[in-house]
């Protein structure tokens, strides 16, 4: 089976919405693969260290917010 890591990365970014704490912070408790190449796109700061969490950017932000409402949220 190959994997289509766009996706997951567009699933891991989602999800960070579930986590988000001031703002732009969310945690970082997500395969480091996928966090990682989402750094690379610029969607958020680099995971790599101590802290817990990372920043979403301005652009990871606002995708994050789409690809949850596409991918989570009922239409009624």
């Amino acid at each position: 089976m190959k994997i289509d890591e766009d996706k997951v990365d567009d699933a891991v970014l989602a999800l960070l919405q579930l986590t988000l704490h001031k703002g732009f912070w969310a945690w970082k408790g997500h395969d480091w693969g996928a966090l990682g190449r989402l750094h690379e796109k610029g969607m958020i700061s680099n995971p790599v260290g101590k802290a817990k969490s990372v920043a979403l950017t301005e652009e990871g932000l606002k995708r994050s917010e789409e690809l949850f409402q596409r991918l989570f949220t009922k239409t009624e």
